[in-house]
């Protein structure tokens, strides 16, 4: 009955809009295989997050936006700037390897990126690749890759502005200055995100308190084509971030920092040759009511070399080298800080009629592991003009993070990578129902890291798991709206140790999200259901660590004023759903926000 009067709404929306028809060219991306492809002919399970579809998204942090992505799922300790675990395939947090701009990032000590801290305003695009992409990367991409690619210039110099205020003590403002010209671009870009929050927790009473958080950030991305074709290009992403949370400590300062730059030039018609550098900072100080506590500093600093060879239009051949090193600085004494990994790589993509291969190999000399020999095929056949198959299969490990390791009294020196094997087939196509696809998959895990439930009750490696899964996805047009639909069932679940067949925690086993949306004249209208069924906040499933299902439902409007400038406005939850994807950690209820945007036209 809650959502009758959501279907009437966007019945009579759709029933009484004119349509618009848009003409689009085909996506590119270069995530799932480290060259430009279109996203149609890639051999992987893909989704591509636009500007676009960030700004009608009204999204006020990268979680958000990532919510709906087919066999994502996320929990989070309690709103805004809160630790938020992103798991790909159901595989554990710091099994999904993230880039920005070509730039490995994330925390040495706890293997995971803060993707609560990285802020939106700064976001271009973002492109998911879903599947064991160690082949290509290495260590940590055993659910998939999520590369984040920063706003960039070009054209004539442009300025742009917005500001958005709404519940919880919310208000963000970003201002940006892009141009170039013909050969050249750059774009720089100031954010400040501010709310005062909630109370984060409601299992510590002692501190029933508003946690509020705050983040500035600047970006700066240029580049510069040169006569001779070669192409300069560096990126400057810096975030810095205040929190306050429940707990001891109960508040924390943090930075998160990307430097990144390239050159790529042909040496030959027929020889691309890429060189990037890279280095990136998770930085976190923490505090008790304003008194230093700990700080816990790590750096990865990156360096790779590319070579893609178009042996003839319809065959590519890459090869290249990367290099890795890992640093912690900490009041905490690591028994080891520093560690290094040197990789060679090969990739080998051909299309052959209807017929597609792509195989690729990779060995990484881990200075700690020693070496690890990874390696993908994948096949695709066009069964039609509309239909496609694709199988692909992918092996990947992931080196134990610095935290597990050598943390003081939770750490073990004896610890060995995690290995995983895959396997998936998937179905795409466009017709007159529109463009879906179907994808299902089976990872084998061995040697998972978790705690041993016998004494010394240390982390140990003795876990192996069994990830079994289907996704799919389809965008349509009903009566003149445009539908986007995204489904996730998944059944991650634990095959030997004490918890022998029961599921991965914190990790939903089915998602949906269903988006309506319409532009008429100078309005565009969406709303949302996104709903989550059960997970389990521990590793035994106890009855008392259960997490119900939930859904939400997010209404959105747009108006352009003129030109240059659309207001936007967003209630989200709007039945006041309460819920928790953390046992013991609140998240937001309903909330209104608006938000006025300057941005002219080029």
């Amino acid at each position: 009955m809650k959502y009758k009067l959501l279907a009437a709404l966007l019945s009579a929306v759709c029933v009484h809009a004119h349509a618009v028809a848009n003409e689009t060219l085909p996506d590119v991306v270069v995530t799932a295989t480290r060259t430009a492809q279109s996203a149609d002919a890639t051999l992987a399970s893909v989704s591509i997050i636009t500007r676009q579809d960030i700004a009608h998204s009204q999204a006020q942090s990268l979680p958000d936006v990532l919510r709906g992505v087919p066999g994502l799922t996320i929990s989070n300790n309690g709103g805004a700037g809160k630790t938020t675990s992103v798991f790909l395939r159901g595989t554990n947090a710091d099994h999904v390897l993230v880039l920005i701009d070509g730039v490995k990032v994330g925390s040495a000590t706890t293997g995971m990126a803060s993707f609560q801290d990285i802020p939106v305003a700064q976001i271009e695009r973002i492109e998911i690749v879903r599947g064991p992409r160690a082949s290509l990367y290495g260590s940590e991409a055993i659910g998939g890759v999520i590369q984040i690619f920063t706003r960039k210039g070009g054209g004539a110099l442009t300025p742009s502005a917005s500001f958005t205020t709404g519940s919880y003590g919310t208000y963000n403002t970003a201002v940006g200055l892009a141009g170039g010209g013909g050969k050249g671009w750059f774009n720089a870009r100031l954010n400040q995100q501010n709310t005062s929050g909630f109370n984060t927790s409601r299992g510590n009473p002692v501190e029933p308190d508003k946690d509020g958080y705050h983040n500035s950030s600047l970006g700066l991305n240029g580049g510069y084509q040169f006569d001779n074709g070669m192409i300069a290009d560096a990126q400057v992403l810096r975030a810095n971030s205040k929190n306050r949370f429940d707990g001891n400590p109960n508040q924390s300062e943090g930075v998160q920092q990307v430097l990144g730059g390239s050159l790529k030039f042909a040496p030959l018609q027929i020889w691309d040759m890429t060189l990037r550098a890279g280095s990136s900072r998770d930085d976190s100080s923490n505090f008790k009511n304003g008194l230093f506590k700990t700080s816990f500093n790590t750096q990865r600093d990156s360096l790779s070399w590319q070579n893609d060879f178009a042996v003839n239009p319809n065959q590519l051949l890459t090869a290249g080298l990367d290099y890795q090193n890992d640093r912690v600085a900490s009041t905490t004494v690591y028994t080891r800080p520093t560690r290094d990994n040197r990789a060679l790589f090969g990739q080998y993509q051909g299309d052959f009629g209807a017929h597609s291969v792509q195989a690729s190999l990779r060995r990484d000399n881990n200075q700690q592991f020693g070496r690890h020999d990874t390696g993908g095929l994948g096949y695709g056949y066009a069964v039609n003009d509309a239909t496609r198959l694709t199988a692909s299969y992918g092996t990947a490990f992931k080196a134990p993070t610095f935290n597990q390791l050598y943390y003081p009294g939770f750490g073990s020196a004896t610890l060995r990578p995690e290995l995983s094997r895959s396997l998936e087939v998937g179905l795409a196509g466009h017709g007159k129902i529109g463009k879906w696809s179907l994808n299902a998959y089976q990872t084998d895990i061995s040697d998972l890291i978790g705690y041993d439930t016998a004494p010394p009750y240390n982390i140990a490696n003795i876990n192996t798991a069994r990830l079994q899964g289907l996704e799919g996805q389809l965008k349509t047009q009903i009566s003149d709206c445009d539908i986007n639909s995204t489904l996730t069932l998944q059944d991650p679940r634990q095959n030997s140790g004490a918890n022998q067949g029961k599921l991965l925690n914190r990790r939903a086993t089915e998602a949906i999200r269903i988006e309506v949306s319409h532009d008429f004249g100078a309005y565009h209208l969406a709303s949302s259901l996104y709903a989550e069924g059960r997970r389990y906040d521990d590793l035994a499933n106890t009855g008392a660590k259960r997490l119900g299902g939930y859904g939400l439902l997010d209404m959105r409007a747009e108006y352009r004023v003129a030109a240059d400038w659309l207001v936007q406005g967003r209630i989200d939850n709007l039945l006041d759903k309460q819920y928790e994807t953390v046992q013991l950690y609140n998240q937001a209820r309903r909330g209104l926000y608006f938000t006025l945007n300057y941005q002219p036209k080029n």
